[in-house]
């Protein structure tokens, strides 16, 4: 890749412009009120692909937010890269504690970014990654350096499930046809410890409601002779987990995947710093389940966490009442072999079954999707590995994430290809937290770093 340092270091500035006005727009898909704004923003990403070089970019419509595809042929008979992101983000709550509006871009020097961080909602997730790759195109197909053939499709519905995603990709397997998928929406070590992510967690993700009286009720003529709905679904939520933080729903672990201690031993070769790590989040322990280290905890074993609780009275002052009704959002995140759809059946028959007299049971399933691992073994990985070593001087190390993106297994399946996972985000990015931000130095090592994927996947191919 003839010049691309001096290509990033001569358009730095419009690099960076140019994404901190997509971070303007406030892409929230989870809420309606910005609906607008969701739909603002797949143009913005269709206008972009088309000057980055694509030939032919095209807005699909779906039940809910669209999908913009993109695509760059050069030639058929060479091979294909699909490059997937999605231009929606999370909602920025609780505002109150984002040091700058959360869109409004700010650029700040940190720590960990000595050259600048762009803080806002969607820097690094997915937003500031994804547009890696359009700035990647742009370099390649300005200067006459793209190797193979490109495709586009950036979806609005990722935070939300992507529920309309399957669908598309379905009815339109020919359009997305490849030799490999890309998508940047991971994270790596460290700056000066690149690494790979070949494992995804799946997820279920419910919504939990404990009805009790038919109305709110006064808490001195009726405590204590009725079922409090908050008391009864904070037990049950705590039964939950046992003394060993272990899962306590029946049938949960049996198709959980126990790594042997050979493949442990390989993860614990990644640095890490349980000093660092605690002081980064400023607590004075660490917490999970009994027999795995931290970087198990989150990444090989599965997990259940309540991401939000309420009922009664939560304004100023005092009410005293006995709520009608509680209700819990949960997440679990699951480890391959795990069926989603199976784990969200289980925590249903069980959560109606521990429910005590006196009060009735909703879970409503919200959305959910697959583990996903990819082997170390295949070109797509070479590659990548490869694109690390020349970009940062030192090889890749695998590692497996906590995080899910549930697509990635339904790709596989219906696409019948290998995705690579080439995060540039750090853990402490803040992603789906106040004051999110994505490096200056790891956006623009992301642009640099891609096209030689693209470079080394198209070789391996040949040979």
């Amino acid at each position: 890749m003839n010049n691309i340092t001096s290509y990033i270091k001569e358009n730095k500035e419009r690099f960076l412009n140019e994404l901190q006005e997509l971070l303007k727009i406030p892409s929230i898909s989870a809420d309606s009120a910005y609906s607008k704004d969701v739909l603002k923003t797949a143009e913005v990403i269709k206008i972009s692909l088309s000057k980055a070089g694509c030939n032919l970019v095209e807005i699909h419509e779906t039940a809910g937010y669209p999908i913009v595809y993109g695509e760059k042929i050069i030639d058929p008979k060479l091979p294909t890269v699909l490059v997937y992101g999605h231009y929606d983000v999370q909602p920025p709550d609780p505002i109150k504690l984002w040091d700058s509006p959360p869109f409004e871009p700010v650029i700040k020097k940190t720590a960990l970014h000595p050259d600048g961080a762009i803080f806002a909602r969607g820097a690094c997730d997915d937003k500031g990654q994804m547009y890696m790759h359009v700035k990647a195109l742009e370099f390649m197909t300005e200067t006459d350096q793209l190797p193979c053939n490109v495709k586009f499709m950036i979806e609005g519905e990722e935070e939300v499930g992507s529920n309309n995603l399957a669908l598309f990709v379905k009815e339109n397997r020919n359009k997305l046809k490849n030799d490999i998928i890309l998508i940047s929406d991971t994270g790596m070590i460290a700056n000066d410890v690149p690494s790979i992510t070949t494992g995804l967690r799946g997820l279920s993700y419910v919504e939990v409601e404990i009805t009790g009286p038919n109305r709110d009720l006064h808490s001195g003529l009726y405590g204590g002779a009725v079922a409090n709905p908050i008391n009864i679904l904070s037990k049950m939520i705590a039964s939950l987990h046992d003394e060993n933080n272990h899962i306590t729903i029946p049938g949960f672990y049996d198709k959980v995947e126990e790594l042997s201690k050979a493949e442990r031993a390989e993860m614990a070769k990644a640095p890490f710093s349980l000093d660092e790590y605690r002081k980064a989040l400023d607590i004075d322990a660490v917490y999970g389940e009994e027999g795995y280290t931290t970087n198990e905890r989150n990444s090989i074993r599965p997990t259940l966490d309540v991401n939000g609780i309420w009922g009664g009275y939560i304004g100023e002052g005092a009410k005293t009442v006995i709520a009608s009704k509680a209700y819990a959002k949960i997440s679990m995140r699951l480890v391959p072999n795990q069926d989603w759809e199976e784990i969200t059946e289980l925590f249903s028959k069980h959560f109606e079954t521990i429910a005590p007299k006196g009060v009735t049971v909703k879970v409503t399933p919200h959305h959910g999707g697959q583990g996903y691992v990819t082997p170390i073994d295949t070109i797509g990985y070479q590659a990548a590995n490869k694109a690390y070593t020349k970009t940062f001087g030192i090889p890749a190390i695998p590692q497996r994430s906590g995080g899910s993106i549930p697509i990635v297994s339904l790709f596989e399946e219906e696409l019948e290809s290998k995705t690579i996972l080439m995060g540039f985000g750090l853990d402490s990015d803040a992603i789906h937290s106040p004051n999110e931000h994505f490096g200056v130095w790891n956006y623009l090592k992301g642009i640099e770093t891609i096209p030689y994927f693209y470079k080394y996947f198209t070789e391996m191919n040949r040979s």
